[in-house]
């Protein structure tokens, strides 16, 4: 404890407790609700365990809060309260000049509260008059902790003493700074914010059943994003099955690394690994595996990068899971940096302000100092915030570099634009600054997964999601080229298949990433990036000719127009592949073609390809968490088998995790309880 808070506390020892009467009782209580009222009737979302506030708060709820405010204080009012002076005494005592019964007890100067959502730099003079009015009344008087070094009380006034020493001993300390922040992370204790069941996805309508003679082609956009995988991760793990729409299938197979043979130079960027082999929940499809590798692009030639971390910091980032992971992720990232790189944060909430300037990573030190100084508090504006960081990218672009903006929240913005489709046009025009936007979702109950995947897949970037530290090494430290440094962008993938070996076909996932037919030629049209080393793996189940198909022929249909068939020099060939792409400099894009042939099938699902099995295990995973429309009889038991098969070379344990998923799947239950 300082010296000052102790020579107050043996001020207010010798004042003799004064009785109130009811009436200045009723009239400090009175006084100090309404004070409370006021203040919390704009109260911003996610700030505390309980029910929001908002305009229409009943007065039952604004008694509740403030009985729950009062408990908070409760621990620190002994030091204000001091000598067993009643909290009604304390009211009217503050009107006593302290000095005069306290001689040589010296206060220093209130220092002014920056604001209640913290390190955002919002506008605060409605929250300065409120101060100053009171501050007016009471004269200066600061009480000083000396473990947070941060004003825990500012000023008294009677009638008022209640509700603001409340309130202030209630929200976290805070410095003059322009962008406050706390001392220590370890010093603040403030409600966790918890949600529960406002996670949102778009709606997903699983790939169906196309018949060859109807529509040949099949065209999408690549996808080397990994948020589905770790939030159905984390979903099992709280043992409970993850709604239906956030398992994207295509996102749980590439989670995971494919020892697909890479390319030898950059400017052939890709090679193509295929492979044909029984489908295991269908006896009479077979299933197509395509394996794209990406260039691996040695750290000395990686170049350099302007990165600005723009950071959720509020009220809703308040919960382990989420600021307090964020903060150690991106401490992790720093790692993977080179010394001439550069980092800015911006921080939003209430509004948005940057935090730290741009600055070399061999500065680490102070980089980790803006970082360790974050806390969350206030409503999400998050759409100025990727305005404004945006802009602090572009002012220090570095030509020929990576220029990116990663964005990290839980996307629950409620704060000026909120539309992803209004979101989703700056982000497209803000492509051609050469400025591209990542995003990193943390935390669980109100995940915004729709915005998160509609400002990655237009910004030219990606989306992980972190759910716990590990999960952060492997996203920014293990494959942070290929996060970073992109080496092809706008990826599509087009397949025709041979109507004489192939009567039907369906694309497994990919479903966010279907393209028109017309759209592969058309370099204008945007898709997806790969970063240095990606795997890209996509799978298609098909019925060969011949057997019995999932679509019923056409009675009327014109049997010339059945047998439309190739040549006899293409009778074995399943299908035709073409990946186009665009170097990271180029605007006009390369085709890679090949065709899919008998000679890249085996007979049997054991002899097919490890890399190949596996993949299909996740698949029929994913489908099965997704409702099991084709995969049959095949069940949970199945998965493991299958996995199990092809573990191979497991370094960071990412397969035998997966197996335990599975097996957590089997007795997750279905719907989270209510808490």
């Amino acid at each position: 404890m300082s010296d000052q808070l102790d020579k107050l506390t043996r001020a207010f020892r010798q004042l003799d407790a004064v009785e109130p009467s009811g009436d200045s009782r009723n009239q400090v209580i009175d006084a100090a609700v309404l004070l409370f009222e006021e203040e919390s009737e704009a109260a911003a979302q996610g700030i505390g365990d309980e029910n929001r506030l908002n305009n229409q708060t009943s007065k039952k709820a604004g008694w509740f809060e403030w009985r729950r405010i009062m408990n908070i204080a409760r621990p620190k009012l002994p030091y204000i309260m001091a000598g067993g002076a009643s909290l009604a005494a304390l009211a009217v005592a503050v009107n006593v000049n302290l000095l005069e019964l306290a001689p040589g007890l010296q206060f220093e100067p209130a220092e002014k509260v920056v604001n209640e959502t913290g390190n955002r730099g919002e506008d605060r003079s409605r929250d300065q008059e409120k101060e100053e009015e009171v501050d007016s009344l009471a004269g200066p008087l600061a009480l000083q902790d000396a473990d947070q070094s941060a004003p825990i009380a500012e000023s008294f006034n009677q009638g008022l003493v209640i509700g603001k020493v409340a309130r202030k001993l209630a929200v976290a300390p805070q410095s003059s700074a322009e962008f406050a922040s706390v001392p220590s992370s370890n010093d603040v204790v403030q409600p966790t914010y918890k949600d529960q069941g406002r996670d949102k996805f778009s709606e997903i309508v699983t790939n169906p059943v196309k018949v060859v003679a109807e529509d040949p082609v099949s065209t999408f956009s690549v996808d080397v994003d990994t948020a589905s995988y770790a939030f159905v991760r984390g979903a099992l793990n709280g043992g409970v099955l993850p709604q239906k729409d956030a398992v994207r299938v295509e996102e749980m197979i590439n989670y995971f690394d494919y020892t697909y043979e890479p390319p030898t130079n950059a400017e052939a960027p890709f090679k193509a690994h295929v492979s044909v082999m029984p489908t295991p929940w269908n006896e009479e499809t077979k299933l197509l595996r395509i394996g794209i590798k990406g260039y691996e692009l040695p750290k000395s030639e990686a170049p350099k990068a302007n990165l600005v971390f723009l950071l959720d910091t509020s009220g809703s980032m308040n919960s382990p899971d989420k600021l307090p992971l964020l903060i150690n992720s991106f401490k992790l990232l720093l790692s993977s940096l080179k010394p001439d790189d550069t980092v800015s944060i911006v921080t939003y909430a209430g509004s948005a302000g940057t935090v730290l300037e741009p600055t070399k990573v061999a500065d680490k030190a102070k980089i980790l100092s803006s970082l360790e100084r974050l806390y969350a508090g206030g409503s999400t504006a998050g759409a100025e915030g990727i305005r404004q960081a945006y802009q602090l990218a572009e002012a220090n672009k570095v030509e020929g570099g990576v220029n990116r903006v990663i964005l990290a929240t839980d996307g629950d913005f409620n704060v000026g634009i909120t539309d992803p489709q209004e979101l989703k046009s700056f982000v497209e025009r803000k492509r051609k600054s050469g400025v591209t936007l990542s995003v990193l979702g943390f935390g669980q109950g109100n995940y915004n997964d729709e915005l998160m995947q509609t400002l990655a897949q237009n910004g030219n970037g990606n989306a992980a999601y972190i759910d716990t530290l590990n999960e952060a090494r492997k996203v920014l430290v293990e494959e942070a080229g290929s996060t970073l440094f992109t080496i092809a962008k706008d990826v599509k993938l087009q397949i025709e298949f041979n109507p004489s070996t192939v009567s039907e076909y369906r694309l497994i996932g990919y479903e966010t990433r279907m393209l028109n037919r017309e759209d592969f030629n058309n370099d204008k049209v945007d898709a997806g990036d790969i970063g240095a080393g990606h795997t890209v793996t996509a799978l298609y189940e098909m019925t060969p000719s011949g057997t019995k198909g999932m679509v019923d022929g056409l009675r009327y249909q014109n049997s010339a127009a059945k047998s439309t068939t190739a040549s006899d020099s293409n009778g074995n060939e399943y299908a035709f592949m073409k990946i186009r792409y665009k170097l990271p400099d180029s605007d006009t894009s390369t085709l890679i073609t090949a065709p899919i042939t008998t000679a890249d099938e085996v007979d049997s699902v054991k002899s097919a390809p490890r890399e190949a099995r596996f993949a299909t295990a996740v698949a029929a995973f994913g489908q099965l968490l997704r409702g099991g429309q084709y995969t049959g009889d095949f069940d949970y038991d199945k998965v493991i088998e299958l996995a199990n098969s092809a573990k191979g070379n497991d370094p960071f344990g990412y397969r035998a995790e997966f197996v335990n998923l599975v097996r957590l799947a089997k007795s997750a239950a279905a719907l989270e309880p209510l808490k």
